[in-house]
């Protein structure tokens, strides 16, 4: 078993595991921090914006670059679309991909330029709520950057990075960075998702079975499960131990795996999210009592629905209970109808009141009481009307680059009596604020994140037994801002990875299940030969299809299984003499060229060869089938008639030598 590191952002994580010649991607996050080295896309033209000076390198200055560039309080910003970063493409070609488990809506994101224009042709497996939610989410990104279009693209600068100050001049791969997808690929890709619901099994091509298990971190947030009937490996990301709205971890199920795969901790893990939880309150409260308004930049789900219950219980013991509330999203009405019908989903504790019946949400009361209200953007129509000063706006984006939120910061940002109040720890405040500089409204840091810190996560580690530990190299150092926490497991083995890198697992194949076929089954005579030991002999034909190995009967008819590929094809086996009479046990190496010749000899014709990643793949176009040559497995992929199969399976016998 191997794994392949796509993504260096811990939170984002997008990794490959291949195992019996499959290909399984855990995950596909979106590394949205390259989006801060851009400048803010405001719905109207900003006057301090569109005023910058252009940054001039200090040698080598190429004059078509002019304009690319904009300075800023000694920060240089690209004056362009914004760009994302995406998992890297060249380790693992997306087409090759056979199954990506998602295990959370915030890890999905990148999911559009994976599915779509690339060839992939694999499976997609989430949980409902995962599915709708990332939808919200990956509709907002694109009608946020939308909404407020650039007329050109800057791409010169990606050229002249060792000329420019930092960050720029540490970018990561910026000629891969790529401008939005558009709403017809987010609709294409999602299209691809089937829907999955806790602790329920998936046979995924025989290989393993996947099944999703709560990770308690948000809603419809999965820890998956791979199994086969002699190894389990275990994925956890995005897990929570904490008592808040989505269901409890799950930890019975991941319990003494072969390999146990954790990543998603904490991005905050110096502070309490209870303790942040009521610094944002009191901050909110004191900046009302000065009569200015509070900015929450927030997603358009997850912690955003205890926010708005835990803020307006506190205005209320306040005694500022009339101060009004705006959710401003172009998903936002979506979000909160979604968000009070998903009770199989919910804690205990939000399921009894659906039981009542009640809201498992107060948002639900707030909304009815106007003490809520939401607008997909601030012109849109009613906004104006029922907006007042002082207020909390809930609005995006988190990175201040697009959407509403920069709307607010052009609106307020020269009153000291406003403040702004960042909850996601996706990034850096400061470096979030710095095209807006200088700026006079007040700004706190409360980071809320639920999912695992490090004492936690050694806390399950020891719990759960795992044989292998593999956790990103990261984890093992000691944190920048705590020196004193890192992951520490002195009685596991732990295998370390590194955005890029490959590693073994010491995951090998020992045994794997043979079914018998009834018939078989049937006419087996077992012998005692000690103490609760039988034994018996067994002749029959060895059949490998999708993995799943079967005996069949030497003179009985071989059907294939219903609903594959082979369905309805009557292939007689010869009989019990013939098979003993012409057992032959194959060795040595496929000669390509003399492959090749049978090929064409036995009628095979427009047949491309490609040598991409160290492997030869056969294309025979016509038939509408693929054979693949690994370093100890060749595969026949078919898609037209089963006898083809077969017949380049005795083509490929005779290009080896036997006795």
């Amino acid at each position: 078993m191997r794994l392949y590191c796509l993504s260096g952002d811990l939170a984002k994580p997008c990794y490959i595991i291949t195992f019996k010649g499959l290909r399984i991607m855990l995950d596909c996050g979106l590394t949205e921090q390259t989006v801060l080295n851009f400048l803010p896309l405001p719905f109207v033209q900003s006057f301090k914006l569109s005023n910058l000076p252009n940054f001039v390198p200090s040698s080598d200055h190429d004059p078509q670059m002019d304009g690319e560039l904009k300075e800023c309080c000694g920060r240089v910003f690209v004056d362009s679309v914004p760009e994302f970063n995406l998992p890297m493409d060249k380790m693992l070609d997306f087409s090759e991909i056979d199954v990506i488990l998602i295990s959370n809506y915030l890890n999905m994101l990148a999911l559009p330029y994976i599915t779509e224009n690339t060839g992939f042709k694999g499976k997609v497996y989430a949980t409902e709520p995962t599915l709708q939610i990332g939808r919200f989410f990956l509709e907002e990104l694109v009608d946020y950057i939308e909404v407020s279009p650039k007329a050109c693209t800057a791409r010169l600068w990606k050229d002249k990075l060792h000329l420019l100050p930092s960050p720029l001049s540490e970018a990561f791969r910026a000629k891969k960075w790529r401008t939005i997808f558009s709403l017809k690929d987010v609709q294409g890709s999602l299209s691809k998702v089937t829907i999955m619901g806790y602790d329920e099994k998936l046979d995924i091509l025989g290989a393993f079975i996947a099944t999703p298990v709560s990770s308690g971190y948000c809603l419809g947030s999965s820890n998956w499960v791979l199994s086969t009937a002699h190894e389990k490996i275990c994925y956890v990301s995005g897990s929570s131990t904490l008592t808040t709205h989505p269901r409890p971890i799950n930890q019975s199920a991941l319990k003494h795996a072969d390999v146990l795969i954790m990543t998603g901790l904490t991005q905050a893990p110096t502070v309490n999210p209870d303790t942040k939880l009521g610094e944002l309150c009191m901050n909110v409260a004191l900046t009302i009592r000065n009569n200015g308004s509070a900015l929450i930049p927030c997603y358009p789900s997850g912690v955003v629905y205890d926010l708005f219950e835990c803020l307006t219980q506190n205005l209320e013991n306040a005694g500022l209970n009339n101060v009004p509330m705006f959710f401003i999203s172009p998903v936002a009405d979506s979000s909160l109808a979604y968000s009070n019908i998903l009770a199989e989903w919910l804690s205990s504790a939000k399921q009894n009141k659906v039981y009542l019946p009640d809201d498992p949400f107060p948002h639900a009361f707030y909304l009815r009481n106007s003490k809520l209200k939401h607008y997909n953007h601030v012109f849109s129509e009613g906004f104006s009307k029922d907006f007042r000063q002082p207020c909390v706006v809930f609005c995006g984006h988190p990175s201040l680059r697009f959407g509403d939120a920069v709307h607010f910061i052009e609106m307020w940002g020269n009153n000291p009596n406003n403040s702004i109040i960042f909850t996601e720890p996706d990034f850096p405040y400061l470096q979030v604020l710095a095209p807006f500089q200088p700026l006079a409204m007040k700004a706190f840091y409360c980071p809320i994140d639920t999912s695992l810190n490090y004492q936690q996560a050694n806390k399950l580690i020891k719990e759960l037994k795992p044989n292998v530990l593999v956790i990103p190299d990261a984890y093992t150092k000691p944190h920048p801002t705590a020196p004193n926490l890192f992951i520490e497991q002195p009685d596991k083995k732990i295998i370390t990875f590194k955005c890029g890198e490959i590693i073994r697992l010491p995951l090998k194949r020992k045994l794997d299940r043979i079914y018998i076929a009834s018939e078989l089954a049937q006419k087996i005579t077992a012998r005692e030969v000690a103490a609760g030991v039988s034994l018996s002999t067994l002749t029959g034909v060895l059949q490998v299809k999708d993995k799943v190995h079967c005996i069949q009967p030497c003179a009985d008819s071989i059907k294939d299984e219903p609903g594959t590929s082979g369905s309805g094809l009557n292939a007689v086996a010869p009989s019990k003499e013939d098979v003993l009479k012409n057992i032959k046990y194959e060795y040595g190496t496929i000669d390509v060229d003399a492959l090749m010749k049978r090929l064409a000899q036995d009628g095979f014709s427009n047949i491309k060869m490609d040598r991409s990643g160290g492997n030869l793949t056969l294309q025979l176009v016509n038939e509408d089938t693929t054979i693949k040559f690994e370093d100890n497995e060749t595969h026949i992929i078919c898609g037209g008639k089963p006898t083809t199969r077969l017949k380049l399976r005795d083509t490929l016998l005779k290009c080896l030598q036997s006795f």
